[in-house]
């Protein structure tokens, strides 16, 4: 057991990647931190952690959320035996959103700092979401 706590202090947990996916799947549905807590099984105390990327969620906790978020949990896994110089690994589910996939993609990418990532993203999300609704009226 000793050496399974090592690989995971090795490896780690990207809470900001985590506390993001939460925030975003939350406010999309219109959810409480209360709600989630509810169906998800973990406190809304720590959920408010974990989206202000203050909290430390324990192994239990990671896979309830990313079980809700239907996310791998690679996604929010630092592998600690990537040289500084390896790109990051994407990882995700087919029946994500395209919005979503991008902006994993593009903060993987070690040429664009975490907040250049999240500004494209948002671009990339605003405009994703008026081009997909408009392109059924531009075919028809």
């Amino acid at each position: 057991m000793s050496g399974k706590l090592c690989i995971m202090k090795k490896s780690g947990v990207n809470t900001s990647e985590l506390g993001s996916a939460v925030r975003r799947r939350r406010e999309q549905q219109g959810l409480s931190l209360r709600v989630v807590a509810d169906v998800t099984g973990v406190s809304a105390s720590t959920l408010s952690r974990i989206e202000n990327g203050t909290g430390k969620p324990d192994a239990d906790n990671i896979a309830r959320l990313a079980s809700w978020l239907d996310m791998p949990i690679e996604r929010v896994m630092h592998h600690g035996h990537r040289s500084p110089t390896d790109p990051k690994p994407v990882v995700y589910y087919p029946h994500e959103s395209t919005p979503e996939i991008i902006e994993a993609h593009l903060r993987a990418d070690r040429h664009l700092t975490a907040d250049t990532a999240k500004a494209l993203s948002e671009l990339f999300r605003v405009a994703y979401a008026q081009f997909s609704q408009n392109s059924p009226r531009k075919r028809g």
